[in-house]
């Protein structure tokens, strides 16, 4: 696999989607139930492969990525074969980015000498998706870059 399986829950929501996948392979209900029951192996093969499809179709449409810890904000924007990124830290060990006090720390202090920030750019044109799974995998969620926006608005005066 190049990503994750699905999880049951995800497959579930995206039921009508697999179906139209498995006829495309020529499986109807009956061909399921009865790869699932007699060769379970083809079965999470099958699994596997729409997995991909899906995660690749999604991964497809990322234009921004975030991720949160404790004193690290990493902010990214995708852009054809480029992630932009922006890394902001706090040096205030009190500083904890998880909770709406930090973020709000965060705004009051900008520009304070406890704040640094990094501004990145990296070449992704080889494995684009891959890439972005990584970030995703590590915790990064993807979003529609409010924040990434505002950090350019504001650095890039």
């Amino acid at each position: 696999m190049k990503y994750a399986r699905l999880t049951k829950e995800q497959l579930e929501e995206l039921h009508p989607e697999f179906t139209n996948f498995l006829a495309t392979q020529s499986i109807d209900k009956k061909e399921w139930d009865e790869l699932k029951a007699n060769k379970p192996s083809i079965a999470e093969q099958e699994i596997d492969v729409f997995s991909d499809m899906i995660w690749d179709k999604a991964l497809t449409n990322v234009k921004y990525i975030d991720h949160f810890s404790k004193n690290y904000i990493f902010l990214f924007k995708c852009v054809d074969a480029n992630v932009y990124s922006y890394v902001i830290n706090s040096t205030d060990p009190s500083t904890d980015f998880l909770s709406a006090e930090g973020i709000n720390w965060l705004s009051e202090n900008f520009f304070s000498d406890h704040v640094q920030i990094q501004q990145g750019k990296k070449d992704i044109s080889e494995g684009r998706n891959e890439s972005l799974f990584e970030i995703i995998k590590k915790g990064g969620i993807i979003s529609k870059g409010e924040l990434f926006s505002k950090f350019e608005a504001l650095l890039t005066k």
